[in-house]
């Protein structure tokens, strides 16, 4: 039944009467306390006290109500007066309330106003109270915040009642003026719609108490002069200036608010499609038909017509109408099909049983319009049975609802482009929407897409079962998920949720999008793995513990940074034996060696496969699969390069192992490992370091480095594999840090490396009989090792530190300036005290004094080949290349050997060796590493001392 009074017409060229105004506020009033009563039947008995109180506890700043602040805090509303029922709710809260008589004093706030849902088709229990608190425009900053302090206690209370509550608190003056400082919708979507959203509050407020808007005094055909219609009303006297608040007029959208406004809504739609859905396309078509009015102002001319009936004017009423005017074109059914789903879905009135449906004004309506869509029963069905949908029912309405938002969003951003106009949204709002677009949207290798956006209610499922493709012959390694499957063979005949090469990309899909919960029944057809039921129980578990569901949203803060790892769950062996090869001939391994990268006397490596599962600052999940080659060092290098970015947010390492093959303990392996290298590359939370780290796995060893942000490692074969590696030079200080169970059976070389300082050359010796191992860590950190036999320490160091003093001497003269050039040179001693390997530094021998023997040098030629060729001398004596060729170490040999009374074949030492720059025919190498020195003096006396062992 439609109400209609008659209609009321405003001619400001002929004068005004007071006594209309008054009649058509009061009609404003009439149509605002109809939408009152139906945000009041909303709620339930305890949160309708919330509605009763809100204008009391602002009007009135009394202890005893909800929010108070203190004594201080701005209060009064103007012109309000509590009627009995708000007096009776404040009183049931506090008994000794009452409401004090002020006199005459100012009040300090202008207005109060519920926007947005409230009262309409749209709302429901569940919904959220918009709240606008405006104070007057000369209030001191403390009073401001004292009010926006109280607004949150009011909220939390609200809270704890079950209402979710939003106050903004700003002036109209600020408003007007594009200034306020109130996020009026929350993220700053102030900065994207500000006349959108006055068309908005215009077309759905609630006035709670305090002035009335000015606009319900302009005519709608009057709004282009509405700031005239204002004045004249005012300064002719016909309302007095404390009557009315003006928020000013809406007549059209500028064009730079609608991909803004559209950016924003599809923000929205991410966690709520149904309402952006309407809005998003309500927006397009203001956009595209603005020679049409506004919703507002179709409002306010029903109103003025005499038309007060609440149905009529429904905010939500009048959104679908304009909408489906305007999407009458054939092929715009599918979308105006999309709009009815989505309204219906909003309202969330299960007209299939109306009996249950809570407020009947709602169902009734909302039933008026099904009927006028002639909707088949079974749409109805479906819609009122969201608690059944299933995964498969989620995805496909979810691609339709991205299509559209995306499809919306093009056409907006494409007239924005057409119109040359500026977007009025701020670049940093922008630049955060879309990063949450982004992340809810985006398709990338390894994300795990999230398919219920509030879709449905739950996707859980009570039964799931995982086979592998094998149990349907062939040689396929995927796994396929099904439901309620009572016979296996009835696979065949099933159809299938999802597939996936992966069982713990299935797993992780499952759990992310809700069809996982611990009273899920699990069924597993292992085919050729050896996944289990209780293993997929163990991966559920350390899921739940690595990931709370449902999935929150990211917040403002972290989507206005960079994205960065939060935490990684490592998930080892999932559906494989470690040691098949062992388990199927019922043998174990029984050995000293528990390393689980270098397990029993095979030195095994007990990590087949990882799975790594991140989740990431703006809450995406993601899932990356490291099954063949080096798979523990490719993760850990991932893992590495994602750190590099934000060294100074560690994330998280959670690794899951089931108990087969040893799992406990190659979880925890896993776990030291990963924790050890980070925290070398990025202690005191920068980074990364520059080091070398070195794990021994299965036999083998890697060396991880970074090069500037990206790692890198270098797989190498044996332990002389290594220590060839690190004996190359450097571009500059790398220290060789061992891995806690690396190169345990070199204790020595781990205490070496440990003892390793920047700009100096330090020597170190271990004496084992008549055998001596030399290390020489260099000013860059490369390692140079060589064995040799001793019979006394001065015959083992004197030759060599005579040697590095001269290379030394040198570097002096040549490079005076560099840092280097003065560096000494220290001797240690390895030892062995209690047990432990350690380092002592020992006094310098006597370098200067002079071994019996020759003085023995060489100089480096390069003569445009890779090959360094060497001319030699010998005290006075000269052996050149260009003399003797590739006989010149026999030939200094042979000398030597003439030169000794006993014709003994102790070995020869170099005194000094002399190499070219361009050493690398490509390179010009300014500063020669003293590894490259001693890699040639090595070479050279090797030879030397080879040809004069055999005695040729």
């Amino acid at each position: 039944m439609t109400a209609h009074v008659a209609p009321i017409a405003l001619n400001f060229d002929e004068g005004i009467d007071r006594k209309i105004l008054r009649r058509l506020r009061d009609r404003f009033l009439v149509v605002n306390q109809q939408r009152w009563q139906r945000a009041h039947s909303a709620l339930t008995y305890r949160q309708q006290v919330v509605l009763d109180i809100l204008p009391l506890v602002f009007h009135a700043n009394h202890p005893a109500l909800p929010g108070y602040q203190d004594a201080d805090c701005p209060y009064g509303l103007s012109h309000y007066q509590p009627s009995p029922a708000t007096l009776g709710a404040a009183r049931r809260l506090a008994r000794t309330f009452s409401v004090r008589d002020e006199g005459k004093r100012r009040a300090d706030l202008d207005a109060l106003f519920l926007m947005g849902s409230p009262g309409t088709l749209g709302h429901s229990v569940a919904s959220d109270l918009d709240l606008w608190l405006c104070h007057r425009s000369d209030l001191p900053e403390r009073g401001i915040r004292c009010l926006e302090r109280k607004a949150d206690r009011l909220s939390d209370w609200a809270a704890s009642l079950g209402v979710e509550l939003h106050v903004f608190v700003f002036c109209a003056d600020d408003w007007r003026a594009g200034r306020q400082r109130a996020e009026v919708t929350g993220e700053n979507c102030g900065s994207a719609q500000h006349y959108l959203l006055l068309d908005e509050f215009y077309r759905t407020s609630i006035h709670l108490g305090g002035r009335y808007p000015m606009w319900w005094l302009v005519p709608a055909d009057q709004e282009t002069r509405y700031d005239e219609c204002m004045r004249q009303l005012v300064d002719c006297r016909f309302i007095r200036g404390d009557e009315f608040i003006d928020f000013g007029p809406v007549s059209a959208i500028p064009e730079e608010e609608f991909l803004g406004a559209g950016v924003w809504q599809l923000y929205k739609g991410i966690d709520a499609p149904w309402k952006s859905i309407l809005k998003l396309l309500l927006i397009e078509c203001y956009a595209q038909t603005a020679d049409q009015p506004l919703l507002s102002s179709v409002f306010k001319r029903a109103v003025y017509l005499g038309n007060t009936d609440a149905d009529g004017l429904d905010p939500y009423v009048l959104l679908y109408n304009r909408l489906e005017a305007w999407l009458s074109a054939p092929e715009a059914r599918a979308r105006l099909d999309l709009v009815r789903r989505s309204l219906y879905l909003k309202a969330g009135l299960p007209l299939t049983r109306a009996d249950q449906a809570p407020g009947q004004w709602r169902a009734h309506l909302m039933a008026q319009m099904v009927e006028r869509w002639q909707w088949p029963e079974p749409v109805l069905t479906e819609l009122d049975n969201r608690q059944r949908w299933r995964a498969e029912d989620v995805t496909r309405l979810r691609r339709v609802i991205v299509a559209e938002l995306t499809h919306s969003y093009r056409l907006l951003s494409k007239m924005a482009r057409d119109h040359g106009t500026r977007a009025a949204i701020s670049a940093n709002d922008i630049n955060l929407l879309g990063r949450k677009l982004y992340a809810a949207f985006q398709r990338k290798a390894g994300k795990v897409e999230q398919i219920n956006p509030g879709l449905a209610p739950t996707l859980v499922e009570e039964n799931l079962a995982f086979h592998h493709q094998s149990e349907q012959g062939g040689d396929g390694n995927g796994w396929l998920l099904y439901r309620d499957l009572e016979d296996p063979s009835d696979a065949f005949w099933q159809p299938v949720i999802r597939r996936s090469g992966n069982l713990t990309e299935l797993m992780l899909w499952c759990y992310c999008n809700g069809l996982l919960s611990r009273a899920t029944r699990l069924n597993v057809r292992a085919g050729h793995s050896v996944a289990s039921v209780s293993e997929l129980r163990e991966m559920l578990d350390a899921l739940a513990s690595f990931l709370p569901f449902p999935i929150e949203p990211a917040d403002r803060d972290a989507l206005s940074r960079r994205v960065h790892p939060l935490r990684h769950l490592l998930l080892v062996n999932v559906a494989v034996d470690p040691q098949a090869h062992l388990t199927e001939k019922g043998l174990h391994k029984l050995s000293a060696r528990h390393d689980s990268l270098g397990f029993s006397g095979g030195r095994e490596n007990l990590v087949v496969t990882i799975d790594q599962t991140t989740f990431n600052s703006w809450h995406e999940v993601s899932l990356q699969h490291y099954a063949a080659g080096d798979t523990l060092i490719q993760c850990l290098k991932n893992v590495l390069a994602s750190v590099a970015g934000n060294p100074a947010e560690l994330p998280g390492i959670q690794v899951h192992s089931h108990n087969r093959g040893h799992g406990a303990a190659v979880a925890r392996r896993v776990q030291e490992l990963f924790g050890d290298v980070l925290r070398q590359f990025f202690a005191g939370g920068v980074g990364p370091h520059p080091l070398r780290y070195v794990i021994e796995m299965d036999r083998r060893y890697f060396l991880l480095q970074f090069s500037g942000q990206e790692p890198g490692f270098v797989a190498l074969d044996s332990f002389a594999g290594l220590m060839a590696h690190l004996a190359l030079p450097q571009e500059q200080y790398l220290p060789v840090v061992f891995d806690r169970y690396a190169a345990i059976d070199e204790p020595a070389l781990r205490a070496v490396c440990q003892a390793s300082e920047p700009d100096s050359i330090q020597v170190f010796y271990h004496l084992r009989g008549d055998q001596a191992r030399l290390w020489v860590v260099d000013e860059m950190g490369s390692v140079t090792s060589w064995e040799q036999p001793v019979s006394n320490r001065r015959y083992l160091l004197t030759p060599l530190l005579r040697f590095l003093e001269n290379l030394l001497e040198r570097r002096l003269l040549r490079q005076g300036d560099m840092p280097m050039a003065g560096a000494g040179i220290q001797c240690l001693e390895v030892v062995q005290r209690a047990g432990k390997w350690q380092t002592e530094l020992r006094p310098e021998h006597d370098v200067a004094s002079t071994l019996p023997g020759l003085e023995v040098q060489a100089v480096g030629v390069q003569e445009g080949g890779s090959r360094v060729r060497f001319d030699m001398f010998c005290g006075e004596h000269e052996f050149t290349v260009q003399e003797y060729g590739d006989q010149l170490i026999p030939a200094v040999a042979h000398y030597i050997r003439s030169l000794r009374q006993n014709q003994d074949g102790y070995p020869v030492y170099l005194t000094d060796l002399h190499l070219p720059n361009d050493l690398d025919p490509q390179v010009y190498q300014r500063d020669i590493q003293t590894c490259q020195y001693l890699y040639y003096r090595l070479i050279l006396e090797q030879s030397l001392n080879r040809v004069l062992s055999s005695g040729r």
